[in-house]
């Protein structure tokens, strides 16, 4: 069958809402957190070369930049279609070129041509280097986009914080660009002691960060979803981590082949203003808010809250369904959804969040939601007497439902 019938085929039988396959994604530098539940015997899957499986990518369009060993359509979404015992499957890519407007909606398509964000897992058992994405100007150098991010820990995934639970962002007031310059300098003479500069701020359960591109991040080892634009453009500025040194490739990673060595350039990716920000929390910290008063949802038998609002390339809701409630569900925009807890139907589909998943699997967790299913309202239903079903929404630029909070 070819992937236009396919996606022809999905499209209809889930009346404008896609179920989608595990994307799973290894990093090379990083030790899985083992949290994102992966069967323990699976997170080498790709073999030891290509380091653990510590990311599942959501609603992907984009595929992972890993070197020259990247699995062909590493990091991408795939559509499943199923047939009693048949399954075939196509790339949420093709889907979106095949099905245009009908899928994204005509505002994202007229703009972008394409799905321009995606989410993701990331799973860690200790933290990431002192990193930065860049800026589209400077990600335009190098034929790609600008990575504004944004991070929710959720509490289904952190039964333990890891090795190191906090987060470095930015630099503290004061510092200087000689000190920053300095420490890109001292690279590879071991550690360059970046994080000095630094601060971090402890890792709540339930509550996010905004991260603005150009912005320097260390990220903890919170298991947590990460919404962002369609991207993985990245250098690395941090030269030991947890013990592990991080090759000097990385910190001229998607540099201009002609500025490469050149630590004028390094400095110029970072966006110096928002880095030593006095007020870094009180713009870029994300508690929940209401979609709408909570006393109005829960009359209606449901509760939704924003957990990423602080970016208009991307937004993300949290929904939960109380037990034995029944409610329809709308929003102005296509997304992707995770179901992080429990089970029930989701307008035709039945769906769950699986206890454990092996390398390859097919699960019923996640899904992409065309944008006249969501205007027209998807009902949702939860059965069970003891359990709410919860499930993490992203959305892509603009949403019209989300009011910029900076």
């Amino acid at each position: 069958m070819s992937a236009s019938s396919i996606i022809m085929r999905a499209f209809e039988q889930g009346k404008g809402v896609l179920r989608l396959a595990p994307a799973w994604v290894p990093r090379s530098f990083c030790v899985p957190g083992r949290r994102i539940k992966l069967h323990p015997d699976d997170y080498y899957a790709l073999g030891a070369v290509r380091g653990g499986l510590d990311e599942r990518w959501f609603a992907s369009t984009t595929p992972a930049d890993n070197g020259p060993l990247t699995s062909p359509d590493e990091g991408l979404s795939r559509v499943v279609m199923q047939h009693k015992d048949s399954v075939e499957t196509a790339l949420l890519r093709d889907a979106v070129a095949e099905l245009k407007d009908r899928l994204i909606g005509k505002r994202l398509w007229d703009k972008h041509r394409c799905w321009p964000m995606y989410s993701k897992f990331f799973d860690n058992q200790g933290p990431l280097p002192h990193h930065i994405h860049h800026r589209d100007s400077h990600a335009a150098l190098v034929g790609q986009l600008g990575k504004p991010e944004a991070y929710y820990f959720p509490p289904q995934v952190n039964n333990h914080g890891g090795d190191f639970p906090y987060t470095f962002f930015g630099f503290e007031p004061g510092t200087t660009k000689d000190q920053v310059r300095k420490c890109l300098a001292d690279f590879t003479k071991g550690d360059n002691h970046i994080t000095s500069l630094s601060k971090a701020y402890r890792l709540q359960p339930g509550t996010g960060w905004n991260v603005p591109p150009g912005v320097l991040h260390a990220p903890g080892s919170l298991c947590t979803y990460e919404p962002q634009k369609a991207s993985d453009i990245f250098a690395m500025y941090q030269s030991v981590v947890n013990k592990q040194v991080v090759p000097a490739e990385f910190l001229w990673k998607n540099t201009p082949k002609n500025r490469k060595g050149d630590l004028d350039y390094l400095m110029e990716v970072i966006d110096w203003e928002k880095n030593v920000d006095p007020q870094f929390v009180a713009h870029n910290f994300m508690a929940p808010r209401p979609v709408r008063p909570a006393a109005e949802m829960e009359a209606e038998g449901y509760v939704e809250n924003w957990i990423c609002y602080r970016s208009d390339s991307f937004s993300a809701k949290e929904l939960t369904v109380p037990p034995g409630r029944t409610v329809t569900i709308r929003d102005s925009a296509c997304y992707g959804f995770i179901v992080m807890q429990g089970h029930g139907t989701f307008g035709g589909w039945e769906i769950e969040s699986p206890a454990l998943i092996r390398f390859g699997q097919l699960t019923s967790d996640e899904f992409f939601v065309s944008e006249d299913a969501a205007k027209a309202g998807v009902r949702v239903h939860n059965p069970s007497q003891t359990d709410p079903l919860v499930m993490l929404k992203h959305f892509g630029p603009e949403n019209p439902d989300l009011k910029i909070i900076n």
